[in-house]
């Protein structure tokens, strides 16, 4: 098995593709919160892995208390980290879950958010997966609500196709930024501006194909973009 919490020393390393993504996940993530009407905010992240994004934001930002967040994560370990971060950090507005991401029963309660976090998932799932995520997340989402979502933009670049499914589910797009020239990583922002007529599928949403996890369904953001910057994980 992959060793998913060694693979997140990678954050250490301020210069890395992945710590690259991550400010650039946290900076969206701070003006979501910040744009997101007054009141508490419902914060939903999915394959969370450690929760280096949501704890790297939360703790400075001038709307902290105003929170409640979800992180879903199935790797026992990471899901521990995360926990006694936000723990350290003094969040105790920050759940960890330690569960199967591809099952939206497993967050169900906490939905629909305000923010939704889909990063380091679409790297590890098939194209299909893909699809019926960015179709159901107008059905995760309250109005107005942000989704930020990550992807490698290697061919065939699928970011454009993504983007096209987010409009037609009712988004507006806030911003994609490309990243780094060798791993083409990908960064978008989305905002539901129409009602969703979308529902919650039945069934899983989503399996990550990683080989080293293959029994792991929904593995950790961070965890999953171990794959995409080598072969090819919003944290």
């Amino acid at each position: 098995m992959m060793d998913w919490v060694a693979w997140h020393l990678a954050y250490r390393d301020p210069e890395s593709a992945l710590s690259r993504r991550l400010e650039c996940v946290g900076e969206h993530l701070a003006k979501a919160i910040d744009d997101a009407p007054a009141g508490q905010v419902s914060l939903v992240s999915l394959c969370a892995g450690q929760g280096h994004d949501v704890l790297g934001v939360l703790p400075g930002h001038r709307r902290r208390d105003d929170v409640r967040a979800l992180l879903v994560e199935f790797d026992a370990s990471n899901a521990g980290l995360a926990r006694r971060g936000a723990q350290e950090a003094g969040l105790a507005q920050v759940q960890v879950r330690e569960a199967d991401a591809g099952a939206v029963a497993n967050y169900a309660d906490c939905l629909p958010a305000d923010v939704l976090l889909l990063c380091g998932i679409f790297g590890n799932i098939s194209d299909a997966e893909i699809e019926r995520v960015a179709r159901a997340a107008p059905a995760m989402c309250a109005p107005g609500a942000t989704v930020i979502w990550t992807r490698h933009r290697r061919a065939p670049d699928l970011t454009p196709q993504i983007r096209a499914w987010l409009a037609e589910g009712g988004f507006d797009e806030v911003a994609f930024d490309a990243l780094d020239t060798e791993t083409l990583t990908g960064v978008g922002v989305h905002r539901l501006s129409r009602p969703a007529t979308a529902k919650l599928p039945d069934g899983p949403l989503f399996t990550f194909r990683v080989k080293a996890a293959s029994a792991l369904t929904g593995i950790g953001v961070l965890a999953a973009a171990a794959a995409e910057p080598t072969r090819r994980r919003a944290k």
